[in-house]
């Protein structure tokens, strides 16, 4: 038998919330103790239960709002607090950019330790909704109990996200604030015929079923791309579902399916079937095109990518005649952006259906100064590859939220490029490998950006020159 006692959550009164934490979570103190809480704003002053207690911190929940801060707003979408998405829909965007700065600034400060010559004031977004440009939701014949019709025990049929931290709950959407308008359209539209034709949403426990995930994304002249994923091979069904919805969504270009049979939702491995269009769309940025297909990487908020790679190449510096390496390249948007102002440009990416991509944008751009190529980055960014093209004048960089290995950093440091542009989605790896890189680099410039409104994500784009 076990001699471990059960905790027992507890009540603490009028604590002030002082300031935002990692996860969109903010932080309170008691006992000198670290609380954190969700969907708090500093400067609240509320009743907190600890729900958990570890050595050096602790969990709690707000029970009562007693004061409510001044930067704290009423949600826009009925949602909030359950999906998981917009963590910080409670705050005013201004104070939303604020936090994203100080949360950049502090990185650099607390993990990094180094001086920054100039720290640029962060760029947020025009708009702080209908930004998103990508949305994968899942069916489920079990509505998370929220939409549970307790007159009827029957569970209601589900399209939407998963609960965060539940695999099998799926929360019900009436509508997602961060997408466009007609994402919510084709959504609603979606589950409503399939109703109609009686089709099975997948049981995600039990796993069988026929509808399981939707996958929507359009490009910025507003045309969009629908990938239905089901999980039995019954081409008719998907015939009838599709032939109805196909006229009542005229912005809707492309219509792909997928077959998954298997025990997980990931589909990149399989097969897509293009039942209407040519299967891609194509996004432009400045002068540049880029066919986006239905398992492509591509940023979900276009205008503000545009932002961020202008930011890349501004201190990037480039002047024509410098040989340029782009780490974790992704489709090869930042190789190409860059390379008219490169002598020549060299990507690199992990994910080998992402360079193919990239080749065939390239091509389309008509862009011949610039090779990929696939594979694990500290086994290709190797002394072959530097003697194919060359030593780098210039590094940018652009790593998963890891950070980079430090195989691959230790390779950077034996490259001593002059100028590194470390692109980051998350700023604590990135003050980390800078401090790796610090005995050779200073930081000569950062801008945070805000790609993503309503959460707690901030990208950061640093400027590393090489020391005399």
């Amino acid at each position: 038998m076990s001699n471990k006692k059960k905790f027992r959550s507890f009540l603490i009164e009028s604590v002030e919330i002082e300031t935002a934490a990692a996860e969109g979570k903010a932080i309170a103190r008691h006992d000198g103790k670290v609380i954190f809480v969700p969907f708090a704003a500093p400067g609240d002053i509320a009743d907190i239960t600890v729900m958990r207690q570890k050595k050096n911190y602790a969990e709690g929940q707000i029970s009562k709002l007693i004061k409510a801060s001044d930067d704290r707003i009423e949600p826009k979408c009925s949602h909030f607090g359950k999906c998981g998405g917009c963590k910080w829909q409670h705050l005013d965007y201004k104070a939303q950019l604020k936090l994203k700065e100080t949360q950049v600034k502090d990185d650099l400060q607390r993990i990094a330790k180094v001086e920054v010559d100039e720290f640029l004031p962060i760029l947020g977004c025009e708009s702080a909704y209908n930004y998103r440009n990508k949305l994968e939701f899942t069916f489920s014949n079990k509505a998370w109990e929220e939409h549970f019709d307790k007159a009827n025990p029957k569970r209601l049929p589900a399209l939407g996200f998963h609960i965060p931290g539940m695999f099998d709950k799926v929360l019900d959407l009436e509508s997602c604030f961060l997408a466009p308008d007609d994402a919510n359209i084709i959504r609603e539209k979606v589950k409503s015929e399939a109703l109609n034709l009686g089709l099975t949403f997948y049981d995600i426990r039990e796993q069988h079923g026929f509808l399981r995930n939707l996958m929507i994304r359009c490009n910025s002249l507003g045309e969009w791309m629908l990938v239905l994923i089901v999980g039995q091979n019954e081409p008719e069904q998907i015939k009838t579902l599709f032939d109805i919805l196909i006229p009542q969504l005229p912005m809707v270009k492309e219509w792909c399916y997928v077959i998954n049979e298997k025990k997980n939702d990931t589909w990149s491995d399989l097969e897509v079937h293009t039942y209407k269009g040519v299967g891609y769309l194509t996004e432009k940025l400045e002068d540049l095109q880029f066919k986006i297909r239905p398992q492509s990487f591509f940023q979900t908020n276009v205008k503000q990518a545009l932002e961020l790679y202008k930011i890349t190449r501004e201190f990037a510096q480039l002047n024509g005649t410098e040989n340029v390496y782009d780490l974790y390249t992704g489709t090869g948007s930042i190789a190409q952006f860059i390379a008219a102002k490169a002598k020549f440009v060299t990507g690199v990416e992990y994910v080998e259906s992402a360079i193919k991509d990239a080749l065939e944008n390239a091509q389309l751009n008509n862009i011949h100064n610039t090779a990929f190529y696939a594979g694990d980055m500290k086994l290709v960014l190797n002394d072959e590859l530097v003697q194919k093209h060359g030593k780098p004048d210039v590094i940018i960089t652009d790593p998963p939220r890891d950070g980079m290995h430090q195989d691959v950093i230790n390779k950077i440091i034996e490259l001593l490029p002059q100028k590194i542009v470390y692109v980051s989605c998350n700023p604590a790896t990135q003050a980390r490998d800078i401090a790796l890189l610090s005995e050779n680099y200073i930081v000569s410039k950062i801008r945070a950006v805000d790609m993503f409104p309503n959460t707690h994500h901030v990208e950061s784009v640093a400027l590393l020159t090489l020391k005399s």
